[in-house]
């Protein structure tokens, strides 16, 4: 579980909005940008892309950064916050606005640009437990693996090194064109689904087809072998506990009888196999054949409702 912060919040804010949210919802931008200032002393800035992103939240001094944004904006900014070392001593709000909110909804942020800014203003700093990858990248809520089988096919491919990718404003020209082929993906992935029965791929040790995901995983948690490569999964996926453990989940193909899912709990988290991709939070990212994530207790601190 959550637990709530002792240290003080700033009356002061720096409300960073990213320029997805601006271009796709300027209404509900505006709405949180009047709600935040009339409760607080407030700097705005307007950045028109990742560099100028940093540079605001790099520059903030003794404000409280608020983010107005979506899933990614939210992402880089932990990501950028992470990466100074600044992230635990930082009390960081969100808006979310803009075409990807699960994230920050799953979290506890409240939907709706009224509700999300008084939060800002009234809630309590609550510390949650993030994954760190081996290549210094952040995961909020859960990773899946393949990423197909995430809540969110739309989300655009990462970067080889699992960072979520940060948006700009071409991404709105793009985004019916992603929705398209990602909706062609999902229905070309349900047809190469292995065929159920013991007759089927995987009967004969042969690997299954996936489309885009790995066939088998080797899947270690603290260590200790949940999975390992003979054994042909359709997916897999974990997800920060809270105490510093993640719930960790194998869906093993099932050959004639429905297979159970594995299960296990554990601070450290690695997954290796042929070339895999993975989706972390809003960002898809690989192909890799070997990813550790270790659970960080309490190490982001986000403002939600008291």
């Amino acid at each position: 579980m959550a637990e709530v912060a002792t240290f003080a919040t700033s009356d002061q804010l720096l409300v960073v909005i990213d320029p997805v949210a601006r271009q796709m919802d300027g209404e509900s931008v505006r709405i949180a940008k009047d709600v935040l200032s009339a409760g607080a002393a407030t700097k705005v800035c307007l950045p028109d892309g990742p560099e100028e992103f940093a540079r605001a939240l790099a520059r903030r001094g003794a404000r409280r950064p608020v983010v107005i944004g979506d899933d990614r904006a939210l992402a880089r900014a932990v990501a950028l916050l992470h990466r100074q070392r600044e992230l635990a001593g930082c009390a960081l709000s969100v808006v979310p606005v803009g075409p990807l909110l699960g994230v920050a909804h799953a979290l506890g942020v409240p939907s709706g640009a009224v509700a999300a800014a008084r939060a800002v203003l009234d809630g309590a700093v609550r510390r949650l437990d993030v994954l760190v990858d081996d290549s210094d990248g952040v995961v909020l809520g859960a990773l899946s693996v393949p990423p197909l089988g995430g809540s969110d096919p739309a989300a655009p491919a990462g970067g080889p090194q699992g960072a979520p990718v940060a948006p700009c404003a071409e991404e709105l020209a793009a985004m019916g064109a992603w929705l398209r082929s990602c909706h062609a993906r999902v229905r070309n992935l349900v047809a190469s689904r292995p065929v159920r029965g013991g007759g089927g791929p995987g009967a004969g040790g042969a690997p299954v087809a996936w489309g885009d995901g790995p066939a088998r995983l080797r899947v270690e948690v603290d260590g200790d072998t949940l999975v390992d490569l003979e054994q042909p999964v359709e997916g897999v996926s974990v997800t920060p506990g809270g105490a510093g453990s993640a719930a960790v989940e194998v869906r093993p193909v099932s050959i004639g009888a429905e297979a159970a899912p594995l299960r296990a709990a554990g601070r450290r988290i690695t997954i290796s196999g042929p070339d895999f991709r993975y989706r972390a939070d809003a960002a898809v990212s690989g192909p890799v054949r070997r990813r550790t994530w270790t659970v960080w207790e309490g190490a982001l601190g986000l403002v939600l409702p008291g």
